[in-house]
């Protein structure tokens, strides 16, 4: 049963400097967790990253919203674009807080050659299910659409669907994928341990893109 101060996730930052290390050279952020009140945002310490060329894939800009489209979960949320907070962590969604999505605006647009990612509460203050309460039901071969407001769309196959503990999470995987089109989405998961201020565990959904 999910911890109702279950919320958006974010790795311990210890494992920057491990996988940096490990990865030679590969210098990534890593996704805190933490709660100090009911209310607190939580956010992602992101690495600085440079936008795909858009002129491998076009890419469907959704700087300035769209939508997020999972027909087998029945998702449809309005997209945000979130950024940075001054201390150097990936925002989440404010305007539509338990029901949109924030995607990362520091890296490509959905559909551009890289890994684009979105990230979405699990569930709200209180414990009620919040737009990735299901996210954990997807399957290889689920479908997932990012639209535009002006109506162009990407469409993504789900490849794989992962929980991880808090140390073990592929950061290079999930962040900075380069050798095709992704759209990764996250999400926090298993149970509160109030121990470690975090949850048990963290899901990441894998998409790439078939059209």
């Amino acid at each position: 049963m999910m911890h109702t101060r279950q919320r958006v996730w974010f790795f311990v930052a210890i494992l920057f400097v491990l996988l940096s290390i490990a990865l030679g050279g590969w210098v990534w952020s890593s996704i805190l967790s933490s709660q100090k009140t009911a209310n607190q945002q939580q956010t992602i310490k992101m690495p600085a990253m440079k936008p795909a060329t858009p002129d491998l894939m076009t890419g469907v800009d959704v700087s300035s919203g769209g939508r997020l489209i999972i027909p087998a979960i029945k998702v449809n949320a309005p997209i945000e674009t979130v950024g940075k907070t001054s201390e150097g962590y990936m925002d989440v969604p404010t305007r539509n807080q338990w029901t949109g999505v924030g995607w990362y605006k520091e890296g490509p647009l959905p559909g551009q050659k890289g890994t684009a990612v979105i990230d979405g509460h699990l569930d709200r203050t209180g414990g009620a299910p919040a737009v990735f309460w299901d996210l954990k039901k997807l399957h290889r071969g689920d479908i997932v659409t990012v639209q535009a407001k002006n109506g162009d769309k990407a469409r993504f196959k789900v490849i794989q669907v992962s929980n991880y503990k808090p140390t073990q999470a592929p950061i290079k995987l999930i962040f900075g994928r380069q050798d095709g089109t992704f759209l990764n989405l996250i999400t926090c998961a298993g149970v509160w341990v109030p121990a470690e201020n975090q949850t048990s565990e963290r899901l990441v959904v894998y998409t790439q893109r078939i059209a």
